[in-house]
């Protein structure tokens, strides 16, 4: 089909390319011969007027004009995707969709596994790619390379829709050996006690309490420093080290981990993990039936308010032989969205 002179099929091909940044892959993501790709670029670029890509090595790099033309290309494939082809009613019990979402391990394991059961309960042809945190995420949101992104609110753009899932909280977590681990942790001994400490590779992201150290020109003792809070538990087993992480996930880990429940002697708020998607997904019916269970999920993990609760039931039953040191009554609400 032409529009103007132009072949709307080389729009597939020019996202295909700006995608994979490699002629052969693009070409097989389209099911193309690489000798009709090549031909396709080359009508591309008398179309434009334009190189559009150069080659570095086995990689091709956009020039300015093709990166200007990336986003409303993709919006417009999007658009005719969930206008024109996909106009049916979504129906789960017999959908093959696949979703890709960002995420963290620590919410894959105290909220992303429910997901995956309740979808294999509704949905058995339905099925998910995770994939990590990314510096660019804001860009794959754009660009509709995701579904969503579940992350704290606060790391958040406001350039796409989002939903508050639940609250979360950060503690101090040790051994429960660790004799240097005092019941209520002061300021002093948590600048001194050597920590592990979490860094992604989320360059201009610091984690909250590394955040706010920094404001206050403050800089503690890290003796490790691990790319996830799930390999945190490892590193303090038998030692005298501490790490902060969500109180969900250390509860998580005290199944199969000895560890000790500390207040932090800092004054960080609570904070809302919420899920993200692409605006031009609002109207998508398959989005709004996976935003509807995420939402209906995170409600079944309880209020911040029966959160106190289970602390405070906690501190009651390990008082004797190995107190949680968590203030309960001051645990604080959770941020609205």
């Amino acid at each position: 089909m032409r529009f103007k002179g132009l072949d709307l099929n080389l729009l597939v091909v020019l996202d295909s390319l700006m995608t994979a940044r490699n002629l052969t892959a693009a070409a097989r993501s389209i099911n193309l011969s690489q000798p009709a790709m090549s031909a396709a670029v080359a009508r591309l670029r008398a179309y434009f007027g334009d190189e559009l890509f150069t080659m570095r090595g086995r990689t091709l790099v956009p020039t300015p004009r093709a990166e200007s033309l990336a986003s409303p290309v993709r919006k417009a494939l999007l658009d005719i995707q969930l206008s024109i082809i996909a106009r049916d009613k979504f129906n789960p019990a017999e959908s093959c969709r696949r979703f890709r979402i960002s995420l963290s391990d620590c919410v894959t394991l105290i909220f992303f596994r429910q997901i995956v059961d309740r979808v294999a309960r509704d949905a058995p042809a339905v099925s998910f790619e995770l994939l990590p945190l990314r510096e660019d995420h804001d860009e794959l949101l754009r660009r509709g390379e995701i579904d969503f992104l579940i992350m704290p609110e606060p790391f958040m753009s406001s350039a796409h829709p989002r939903a508050a899932l639940f609250g979360e909280r950060l503690v101090c977590a040790g051994c429960r050996t660790n004799k240097r681990l005092p019941h209520r942790l002061t300021f002093e001994e948590y600048m001194s006690l050597g920590q592990v400490a979490v860094r992604w590779n989320l360059a201009h992201n610091p984690s909250i309490e590394e955040q706010f150290l920094l404001q206050h020109g403050l800089k503690r003792r890290i003796d490790i420093v691990v790319q996830s809070f799930c390999m945190i538990p490892p590193m303090l087993s038998g030692t005298d080290r501490i790490g902060v992480m969500p109180l969900r996930l250390v509860k998580h880990f005290e199944k199969v981990t000895p560890l000790r429940i500390v207040d932090l002697p800092l004054s960080l708020p609570a904070f809302t993990e919420a899920v993200q998607w692409p605006a031009f997904h609002n109207a998508d019916p398959a989005s709004i039936w996976m935003r509807e269970i995420l939402l209906q999920e995170s409600s079944r993990m309880g209020s911040w308010g029966e959160e106190r609760q289970t602390v405070k039931s906690l501190l009651s039953s390990n008082l004797r032989s190995d107190p949680l040191c968590i203030k309960a009554s001051q645990l604080a609400e959770p941020r609205s969205s």
